[in-house]
């Protein structure tokens, strides 16, 4: 039987860099190169790129007549399907683009939402990129299709017997977006009241949250797979994991935590994306460590941090503890970074996961003591609060009382301290 393989659409990249432009809004070499991966993760393929350079945006075409008409001709050439801007498009100049190129227009948001709709797989993620492509569709249905014409209309070419007032596709369709729009809105405050109830359950079992942020294809799957042993899929693309997963990981013999994973930043996120998926990065907000995993062989790696810094301050978790992980140090030739709060490794190649092991545990120590305990029978009271608030190693009822070998933290240390066999209180210089 013959394979049929799937006809990848062939894309010409546009980029216009422009001086009334926000630096952050140009584009640049470096992220069209990032364009034509996210090309390439929705499944085409880059056959030409195109950077542009004005003193300020065309109203009408982005890039002005003259490179359309140069664009148009370059899209005829290399028989190309598709033409996908590196910048933010208004809905008027994607519609005048589309009709003078006459292929598909895409901007960098469209595509990303594309990208975002093919790799979610549980119902949250599929009910976030669906708000986040409504709320994108909402100021771009003018002129999207042929149908938009008055349905009542008061006059002109309108059939027989459907002249007089009434309101026009366009509104119609608009009024359909938004009510679909309210009603995801209400399901994902239904998520949202889920994953608070499971971050309580979470509080009450004091586990502590650890959770893995950074750039897109930093090594965040990758990474938690060579700590939990899991076989979570960890591909070599941008967006690989949209679905937050969470794993159990051992530190030592008395701690553990919950390691989630969560989804890439990437620079232009659009901004209706990141209000879509607060549900699932609200998560940082709550986590106790969040691990910064750099991708430290990308060149360009001290801009993409910068970008998921700002991004973790725009969600509100600038001041949870952050441990910044440097990823893919055995592709890196250099002085490596160091420092405090600083971790160097090869998730690929595990090594110097073990390191990281053992810096988180310090961060999350807060002061923990391994304590033996004696409780008389009539403190049994204290073992439910030892069972529910620290880490129980052994646990055994003699005839002398119940011994207890536990790791306590410093609230519950205060109320059992008394029961440790040869306590005495530590006095002051002054007593």
């Amino acid at each position: 039987m013959q394979n049929i393989e799937e006809k990848r659409e062939r894309a010409v990249l546009v980029g216009l860099s422009a001086a009334s432009m926000d630096e952050g809004e140009r584009a640049t070499e470096s992220s069209l190169e990032e364009l034509a991966a996210l090309v390439d993760t929705a499944g085409g393929d880059t056959v030409a790129i195109v950077l542009q350079n004005r003193a300020a945006p065309d109203p009408r075409s982005f890039i002005g007549d003259g490179k359309v008409r140069e664009l148009k001709e370059l899209i005829a050439a290399n028989d190309c399907d598709l033409a996908v801007f590196d910048n933010e498009l208004t809905p008027s100049q994607m519609r005048v683009l589309s009709e003078e190129l006459g292929v598909k227009v895409l901007d960098r948001s469209g595509l990303i939402l594309d990208i975002f709709a093919q790799r979610a797989r549980t119902r949250e993620g599929q009910l976030q990129v669906e708000l986040a492509q409504y709320k994108y569709l909402l100021p771009r249905l003018t002129g999207m299709w042929t149908h938009l014409v008055r349905q009542t209309a008061s006059g002109g070419a309108s059939p027989i017997g459907t002249r007089g007032p009434g309101e026009t596709q366009l509104e119609t369709d608009r009024r359909h977006i938004r009510r679909k729009i309210q009603k995801l809105e209400e399901e994902l405050a239904a998520v949202r009241k889920v994953r608070s109830t499971q971050r309580r359950r979470r509080l009450k079992n004091a586990l502590p949250v650890v959770a893995l942020v950074g750039y897109t294809n930093a090594g965040k799957s990758t990474l938690l797979n060579c700590l939990t042993g899991s076989d979570i899929p960890a591909n070599d693309r941008l967006f690989d994991t949209l679905d937050t997963t969470t794993r159990r990981l051992r530190l030592d013999e008395t701690q553990e935590v919950l390691l989630s994973d969560t989804v890439g930043f990437i620079r232009k996120l659009p901004h209706h994306l990141v209000e879509a998926f607060k549900a699932t990065l609200e998560e940082l907000q709550y986590a106790d460590v969040l691990l910064h995993v750099i991708d430290v062989s990308n060149p360009e790696w001290e801009e993409q941090s910068r970008i998921v810094d700002a991004l973790i301050r725009q969600l509100g978790a600038e001041s949870t503890p952050c441990l910044r992980v440097f990823n893919k140090c055995d592709a890196y030739f250099g002085i490596l970074p160091h420092g405090e709060d600083v971790v160097c490794l090869s998730a690929k190649s595990g090594e110097g996961a073990d390191a990281l092991v053992r810096k988180l545990s310090d961060m999350l120590d807060r002061g923990r003591r391994r304590v033996t305990l004696l409780l008389p029978y009539r403190a049994a009271g204290l073992v439910d609060a030892l069972k529910s608030e620290a880490s129980v190693l052994r646990l055994e009822y003699t005839d002398a009382g119940i011994e207890c070998e536990a790791v306590v933290q410093p609230e519950l240390y205060g109320r059992v301290k008394g029961y440790i066999p040869g306590y005495t209180e530590e006095k002051e210089d002054w007593e």
